[in-house]
């Protein structure tokens, strides 16, 4: 018994299966990108951000529905866009593992919902959930389930709908991900570390499934803040002194090192405490988990000089930038006109539009 495509909250019609843009809204952007299919494989077609003012969405709720959908309605207008293949908020989905019983196994969403109140706190008949079959043996079948009040698809899909936006799917943002960063086939466990401008979030993947996910309230523009402050120059001048620099240490930059490694070594920690639990702890069947093999980087701040390095020195693990285009590009002659930074801050809104592209 195989349930393909969890953590896609909505089947996708036959009709609809055509490649769509990818639409990935945080707190503070939305970012889309399309992919063209040609004879000489997948191209890049038209892609984009726009800002999100402060008090539109916060940690993943909308709270300013009509202000989010005038955004979303000028961005229809101006790209042409009629379908898109969204996200939902990592902060609010609850993500478990289940082992069923074979035995008297008609139903397993029935199973499941039998299920929910020890895992979600939120009550059942407020929850829409789906699952993807982990494993199985002779006995039993280990299930990964993803829960979502209704309240939340409801907001999002009312304010698609407002601003005459087709969504025919939603789902996880760190599983568009995986669709790119983690090359397709490897069954090896990793760690997501998708270190943005407000936020962080990280996930562990064992065999191409997310298993864990969780997100920090710490990003780039606390780092830039740090040198604002320190160095009392304007929040413009911090970033360029931010990117310019990073964590390279000599005479001339020392005190900037001092001040970002003050900023990234919370981030570290964040990461660390979850990297130390995933080895320390059992899983659902009392067994050994398999170790992280290695920690994949990416969002808009996770190239910043000596980030990469400094993770990997810290926590004597493997630590590397993502390669977004490892999945897509089927030749070496065609190298897609976007910058490592934006093809790393793009990594979500590249996975969203890949989720039917064969």
């Amino acid at each position: 018994m195989s349930h393909k495509g969890y953590k896609k909250f909505f089947p996708t019609p036959q009709f609809l299966s055509k490649p769509s843009f990818g639409l990935d809204i945080s707190d503070e952007s939305i970012k889309y990108i399309e992919f063209l299919e040609t004879r000489k494989g997948l191209r890049i077609g038209r892609y984009g951000e726009k800002a999100v003012p402060s008090g539109i969405i916060e940690s993943g709720k909308i709270v300013a529905a009509n202000r989010l959908k005038d955004i979303l309605s000028v961005l229809k207008k101006e790209q042409k866009i009629e379908s898109v293949r969204a996200s939902l908020p990592e902060e609010q989905i609850y993500l478990f593992r289940l082992k069923l019983p074979k035995e008297g196994a008609k139903n397993i969403r029935e199973m499941i919902e039998l299920s929910l109140e020890e895992h979600v706190p939120v009550p059942p008949a407020e929850i829409i959930f789906d699952y993807e079959l982990y494993q199985e043996d002779e006995n039993n079948f280990d299930v990964e389930v993803a829960a979502v009040p209704k309240s939340i698809i409801q907001s999002y899909l009312s304010i698609f709908t407002d601003s005459g936006l087709v969504v025919p799917s939603l789902e996880l943002e760190a599983q568009a991900l995986v669709r790119v960063v983690v090359k397709k086939g490897d069954k090896d466990v990793h760690m997501i570390v998708d270190f943005g401008k407000q936020r962080t979030g990280i996930s562990i993947v064992d065999h191409g499934m997310v298993v864990f996910t969780t997100t920090i309230d710490m990003g780039g523009v606390m780092l830039t803040n740090l040198i604002e402050k320190n160095f009392k120059v304007s929040f413009e001048e911090a970033e360029k002194m931010k990117i310019k620099y990073g964590l390279t240490r000599n005479a001339k930059n020392q005190e900037i090192f001092s001040t970002l490694l003050n900023g990234v070594s919370i981030v570290k920690d964040e990461i660390e405490k979850h990297f130390i639990y995933w080895h320390t702890h059992k899983d659902e069947d009392g067994k050994d988990r398999q170790p992280i093999k290695r920690i994949i980087l990416c969002g808009g701040d996770s190239n910043l000089i000596g980030f990469a390095e400094y993770l990997s020195i810290s926590m004597r693990q493997s630590v590397e930038l993502a390669d977004v285009w490892q999945n897509i590009l089927s030749s070496s002659d065609y190298v897609p006109e976007m910058s490592l930074e934006d093809s790393l801050s793009y990594a979500t809104a590249i996975g969203l539009a890949l989720g039917d592209v064969k």
